[in-house]
Protein backbone atom coordinates (compact mmCIF):
# COMPACT_ATOMS: atom_id res chain seq x y z
CA UNK A 1 0.00 0.00 0.00
CA UNK A 2 1.43 3.51 -0.72
CA UNK A 3 1.15 6.09 1.77
CA UNK A 4 -1.01 9.58 1.45
CA UNK A 5 -0.72 12.55 3.61
CA UNK A 6 -3.42 14.51 4.38
CA UNK A 7 -2.76 17.71 5.92
CA UNK A 8 -5.21 18.90 8.83
CA UNK A 9 -5.46 21.77 10.50
CA UNK A 10 -5.66 22.15 14.29
CA UNK A 11 -7.72 24.35 16.63
CA UNK A 12 -3.74 25.87 18.00
CA UNK A 13 -2.71 27.75 15.15
CA UNK A 14 1.11 26.34 15.93
CA UNK A 15 0.32 22.60 15.04
CA UNK A 16 -0.44 21.07 11.78
CA UNK A 17 -1.89 17.11 11.94
CA UNK A 18 -0.62 14.58 8.85
CA UNK A 19 -2.83 12.24 8.94
CA UNK A 20 -1.68 9.06 6.61
CA UNK A 21 -4.46 6.63 4.91
CA UNK A 22 -3.32 4.01 7.78
CA UNK A 23 -1.89 3.15 11.07
CA UNK A 24 1.82 4.18 11.45
CA UNK A 25 2.08 2.96 14.99
CA UNK A 26 0.41 0.14 16.59
CA UNK A 27 -2.16 1.33 19.61
CA UNK A 28 1.13 3.71 20.80
CA UNK A 29 1.98 7.35 21.03
CA UNK A 30 5.34 9.36 21.24
CA UNK A 31 5.63 12.57 22.19
CA UNK A 32 9.08 14.65 21.51
CA UNK A 33 10.47 17.87 22.20
CA UNK A 34 13.83 17.56 20.46
CA UNK A 35 16.27 15.68 18.67
CA UNK A 36 17.67 14.03 21.73
CA UNK A 37 14.59 12.78 22.66
CA UNK A 38 13.75 11.40 19.68
CA UNK A 39 16.81 9.14 18.75
CA UNK A 40 14.15 5.93 18.63
CA UNK A 41 12.69 7.54 16.10
CA UNK A 42 14.35 7.88 12.68
CA UNK A 43 11.07 10.03 11.49
CA UNK A 44 11.36 12.64 14.27
CA UNK A 45 14.72 13.07 13.87
CA UNK A 46 14.28 13.72 10.33
CA UNK A 47 11.50 16.34 11.45
CA UNK A 48 14.10 18.47 13.86
CA UNK A 49 16.00 18.77 10.91
CA UNK A 50 13.93 21.34 9.86
CA UNK A 51 14.58 24.36 11.84
CA UNK A 52 11.41 25.62 12.32
CA UNK A 53 10.15 22.08 13.49
CA UNK A 54 9.37 22.96 17.81
CA UNK A 55 7.65 19.13 18.86
CA UNK A 56 6.69 15.75 17.28
CA UNK A 57 3.99 14.25 18.58
CA UNK A 58 3.73 10.41 16.94
CA UNK A 59 0.04 8.05 17.13
CA UNK A 60 -2.05 6.14 15.13
CA UNK A 61 -2.20 7.14 11.68
CA UNK A 62 -1.10 10.91 11.84
CA UNK A 63 2.10 13.06 13.10
CA UNK A 64 1.20 16.09 14.54
CA UNK A 65 4.22 18.52 14.23
CA UNK A 66 4.18 22.06 16.35
CA UNK A 67 6.41 25.07 14.89
CA UNK A 68 8.25 27.69 16.18
CA UNK A 69 7.28 31.52 15.08
CA UNK A 70 9.59 32.10 12.23
CA UNK A 71 7.52 30.53 9.72
CA UNK A 72 3.91 30.45 8.77
CA UNK A 73 2.49 26.54 8.47
CA UNK A 74 1.18 28.24 5.03
CA UNK A 75 4.17 28.38 3.69
CA UNK A 76 5.64 25.29 4.73
CA UNK A 77 3.15 22.37 4.97
CA UNK A 78 3.13 20.78 1.59
CA UNK A 79 6.50 20.40 1.90
CA UNK A 80 6.40 18.87 5.18
CA UNK A 81 3.80 16.48 3.94
CA UNK A 82 5.68 15.35 1.00
CA UNK A 83 8.90 14.83 2.65
CA UNK A 84 6.79 12.57 5.10
CA UNK A 85 5.04 10.78 2.75
CA UNK A 86 8.57 10.25 0.94
CA UNK A 87 10.07 8.56 3.62
CA UNK A 88 7.16 5.99 4.19
CA UNK A 89 6.78 5.26 1.15
CA UNK A 90 10.61 4.55 1.19
CA UNK A 91 9.72 2.13 4.10
CA UNK A 92 11.23 4.68 6.53
CA UNK A 93 11.06 3.18 10.24
CA UNK A 94 9.04 5.38 12.46
CA UNK A 95 9.20 3.98 15.76
CA UNK A 96 12.28 1.55 16.34
CA UNK A 97 10.67 -1.90 18.23
CA UNK A 98 13.00 -1.01 21.08
CA UNK A 99 11.79 2.61 21.09
CA UNK A 100 11.44 3.69 25.17
CA UNK A 101 9.69 6.89 24.31
CA UNK A 102 7.31 8.93 26.28
CA UNK A 103 4.12 7.35 26.30
CA UNK A 104 0.95 9.46 26.50
CA UNK A 105 -1.48 8.14 29.27
CA UNK A 106 -4.85 6.85 27.73
CA UNK A 107 -8.07 8.75 29.10
CA UNK A 108 -11.76 7.66 27.93
CA UNK A 109 -14.29 9.62 29.32
CA UNK A 110 -18.26 8.51 28.93
CA UNK A 111 -20.59 11.26 26.60
CA UNK A 112 -24.28 10.92 26.16
CA UNK A 113 -25.99 11.17 22.94
CA UNK A 114 -29.56 12.19 22.07
CA UNK A 115 -30.41 8.89 21.52
CA UNK A 116 -31.11 7.59 25.37
CA UNK A 117 -30.26 3.89 24.48
CA UNK A 118 -26.52 5.24 23.19
CA UNK A 119 -23.60 6.23 25.16
CA UNK A 120 -20.47 7.55 22.98
CA UNK A 121 -16.68 6.85 24.45
CA UNK A 122 -14.40 8.94 23.73
CA UNK A 123 -10.64 8.63 24.25
CA UNK A 124 -7.90 10.66 24.16
CA UNK A 125 -6.13 9.19 20.83
CA UNK A 126 -7.43 8.41 17.59
CA UNK A 127 -8.36 4.21 17.62
CA UNK A 128 -9.55 3.70 13.56
CA UNK A 129 -9.11 5.61 10.68
CA UNK A 130 -12.64 4.44 8.84
CA UNK A 131 -16.17 3.39 10.70
CA UNK A 132 -17.30 0.29 11.82
CA UNK A 133 -20.17 -1.30 12.87
CA UNK A 134 -21.15 -4.40 14.61
CA UNK A 135 -24.49 -5.71 15.83
CA UNK A 136 -23.67 -9.38 16.61
CA UNK A 137 -20.69 -10.95 18.18
CA UNK A 138 -20.34 -13.08 15.03
CA UNK A 139 -19.93 -9.57 12.65
CA UNK A 140 -17.10 -8.26 15.31
CA UNK A 141 -14.63 -11.01 14.32
CA UNK A 142 -12.52 -8.41 12.82
CA UNK A 143 -12.53 -6.45 15.97
CA UNK A 144 -11.53 -7.89 18.86
CA UNK A 145 -12.48 -4.89 21.37
CA UNK A 146 -15.88 -4.89 19.93
CA UNK A 147 -15.80 -8.94 20.41
CA UNK A 148 -14.73 -8.18 23.99
CA UNK A 149 -17.99 -5.56 24.40
CA UNK A 150 -20.04 -8.42 23.12
CA UNK A 151 -19.11 -10.42 26.57
CA UNK A 152 -21.06 -7.76 28.22
CA UNK A 153 -25.03 -8.96 28.04
CA UNK A 154 -25.78 -5.82 27.91
CA UNK A 155 -24.88 -4.75 24.60
CA UNK A 156 -26.22 -4.43 21.53
CA UNK A 157 -24.46 -3.14 19.07
CA UNK A 158 -21.41 -1.75 18.52
CA UNK A 159 -19.89 1.51 16.45
CA UNK A 160 -16.21 2.64 15.98
CA UNK A 161 -14.77 5.86 14.75
CA UNK A 162 -12.23 8.26 15.02
CA UNK A 163 -11.14 8.28 18.33
CA UNK A 164 -14.74 6.94 20.05
CA UNK A 165 -17.23 3.94 20.70
CA UNK A 166 -20.45 4.10 20.69
CA UNK A 167 -22.78 1.86 22.33
CA UNK A 168 -26.21 0.62 22.22
CA UNK A 169 -27.41 -1.41 25.31
CA UNK A 170 -30.51 -3.64 25.52
CA UNK A 171 -33.14 -2.30 28.16
CA UNK A 172 -32.71 -4.65 30.70
CA UNK A 173 -30.17 -2.14 32.69
CA UNK A 174 -29.69 1.65 32.86
CA UNK A 175 -26.29 3.35 31.90
CA UNK A 176 -25.79 4.83 36.06
CA UNK A 177 -24.94 1.00 36.65
CA UNK A 178 -22.37 -0.12 33.56
CA UNK A 179 -20.76 3.31 32.63
CA UNK A 180 -17.91 3.26 34.40
CA UNK A 181 -17.23 -0.67 33.87
CA UNK A 182 -17.44 -0.21 29.46
CA UNK A 183 -15.40 2.95 30.30
CA UNK A 184 -12.79 1.06 32.22
CA UNK A 185 -12.73 -1.89 30.01
CA UNK A 186 -12.04 0.10 26.91
CA UNK A 187 -9.22 2.29 28.68
CA UNK A 188 -7.21 -0.67 29.80
CA UNK A 189 -8.36 -2.72 26.15
CA UNK A 190 -6.43 0.56 24.69
CA UNK A 191 -3.74 1.07 27.12
CA UNK A 192 -2.26 -2.25 26.68
CA UNK A 193 -1.78 -1.97 23.29
CA UNK A 194 -4.39 -4.33 21.77
CA UNK A 195 -5.67 -4.48 18.23
CA UNK A 196 -9.04 -2.17 18.14
CA UNK A 197 -9.72 -3.20 14.47
CA UNK A 198 -7.80 -5.94 12.98
CA UNK A 199 -5.28 -5.87 10.29
CA UNK A 200 -7.39 -7.28 8.13
CA UNK A 201 -10.29 -5.83 8.25
CA UNK A 202 -10.20 -2.99 5.98
CA UNK A 203 -9.70 -5.14 3.08
CA UNK A 204 -12.09 -7.94 4.14
CA UNK A 205 -15.11 -5.24 4.94
CA UNK A 206 -14.26 -3.28 1.62
CA UNK A 207 -12.79 -0.53 3.59
CA UNK A 208 -9.59 -0.03 1.89
CA UNK A 209 -8.72 3.84 0.36
CA UNK A 210 -8.82 1.86 -3.59
CA UNK A 211 -11.85 -0.20 -3.17
CA UNK A 212 -13.46 3.57 -1.62
CA UNK A 213 -12.45 4.95 -4.57
CA UNK A 214 -13.21 2.64 -7.09
CA UNK A 215 -16.99 2.39 -5.22
CA UNK A 216 -16.64 6.40 -5.98
CA UNK A 217 -15.71 6.95 -9.28
CA UNK A 218 -18.36 4.49 -10.54
CA UNK A 219 -21.25 6.42 -9.44
CA UNK A 220 -23.05 8.96 -11.43
CA UNK A 221 -22.39 12.65 -11.21
CA UNK A 222 -25.60 13.36 -8.29
CA UNK A 223 -24.98 10.53 -6.50
CA UNK A 224 -21.11 11.97 -6.47
CA UNK A 225 -22.68 15.38 -5.08
CA UNK A 226 -24.86 14.40 -2.91
CA UNK A 227 -22.08 12.72 -1.23
CA UNK A 228 -20.12 15.08 -1.00
CA UNK A 229 -22.53 17.50 1.09
CA UNK A 230 -23.02 14.65 3.36
CA UNK A 231 -19.55 14.32 3.66
CA UNK A 232 -18.97 18.13 4.48
CA UNK A 233 -22.49 18.82 6.28
CA UNK A 234 -23.78 16.34 7.90
CA UNK A 235 -20.96 13.79 9.01
CA UNK A 236 -18.94 15.61 11.09
CA UNK A 237 -22.41 16.62 13.13
CA UNK A 238 -23.64 12.93 13.56
CA UNK A 239 -20.03 11.82 14.45
CA UNK A 240 -20.46 14.43 17.53
CA UNK A 241 -22.94 12.85 18.52
CA UNK A 242 -21.27 9.19 18.40
CA UNK A 243 -23.00 8.33 14.97
CA UNK A 244 -22.43 8.17 11.16
CA UNK A 245 -24.34 8.49 8.09
CA UNK A 246 -23.95 6.53 4.61
CA UNK A 247 -25.27 6.86 1.24
CA UNK A 248 -26.82 4.18 -0.04
CA UNK A 249 -28.09 4.86 -3.38
CA UNK A 250 -29.98 7.64 -5.81
CA UNK A 251 -32.81 6.69 -8.04
CA UNK A 252 -32.21 9.39 -10.89
CA UNK A 253 -36.10 8.00 -12.11
CA UNK A 254 -37.57 9.03 -8.74
CA UNK A 255 -35.46 11.09 -7.24
CA UNK A 256 -35.38 9.59 -3.86
CA UNK A 257 -31.87 9.54 -1.83
CA UNK A 258 -31.94 6.48 0.85
CA UNK A 259 -29.11 6.44 3.16
CA UNK A 260 -27.96 4.17 6.21
CA UNK A 261 -28.12 5.52 10.20
CA UNK A 262 -25.55 3.83 12.20
CA UNK A 263 -23.73 4.41 15.70
CA UNK A 264 -26.15 6.70 18.29
CA UNK A 265 -28.04 8.05 14.98
CA UNK A 266 -30.54 4.38 14.56
CA UNK A 267 -32.90 3.40 16.87
CA UNK A 268 -34.48 6.48 18.00
CA UNK A 269 -37.46 7.41 16.03
CA UNK A 270 -37.52 11.05 17.00
CA UNK A 271 -33.95 11.95 16.16
CA UNK A 272 -34.33 9.94 13.02
CA UNK A 273 -36.95 11.81 12.24
CA UNK A 274 -35.51 15.22 13.74
CA UNK A 275 -32.23 13.70 11.15
CA UNK A 276 -34.08 12.82 8.12
CA UNK A 277 -36.24 16.07 7.92
CA UNK A 278 -32.58 18.17 8.05
CA UNK A 279 -30.95 15.95 5.80
CA UNK A 280 -33.12 16.36 3.56
CA UNK A 281 -34.01 19.88 3.15
CA UNK A 282 -29.95 20.40 3.05
CA UNK A 283 -29.06 18.35 0.15
CA UNK A 284 -32.86 19.82 -1.38
CA UNK A 285 -31.37 23.30 -0.91
CA UNK A 286 -27.69 22.16 -1.94
CA UNK A 287 -27.99 19.53 -4.54
CA UNK A 288 -28.30 20.57 -8.74
CA UNK A 289 -30.99 17.86 -8.81
CA UNK A 290 -34.73 18.24 -7.24
CA UNK A 291 -34.51 15.74 -4.91
CA UNK A 292 -38.30 14.67 -3.87
CA UNK A 293 -37.27 12.81 -0.98
CA UNK A 294 -34.93 10.83 1.80
CA UNK A 295 -35.48 7.60 2.73
CA UNK A 296 -33.47 6.66 5.96
CA UNK A 297 -33.04 2.49 7.20
CA UNK A 298 -30.58 1.61 10.26
CA UNK A 299 -29.21 -1.77 10.62
CA UNK A 300 -30.91 -4.36 12.15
Amino acid sequence: MQFKITITPTNNEHIVKFEANTFITKNESFEYNNIDEAKNSPLAQQLFYLPFVKKVYISGNFIAVERFNIVSWSDVQNEVAEQIENYLNDGGSVVNSEAVSKKVPVTVYAESTPNPGVMKFVANKKLVTDYYEFTSIEEAKHSPLATELFHFPFVKSVFVEENFVSITKYDITEWDGIIMELREHIRAFIEQGKEVISETAASALEKTPEHKDHQFENLDDISKEIINILEQYVKPAVASDGGNIEFQSYNPETKVVQVILQGACSGCPSSTFTLKNGIENMLKEFSRVNITSLKVRTRK
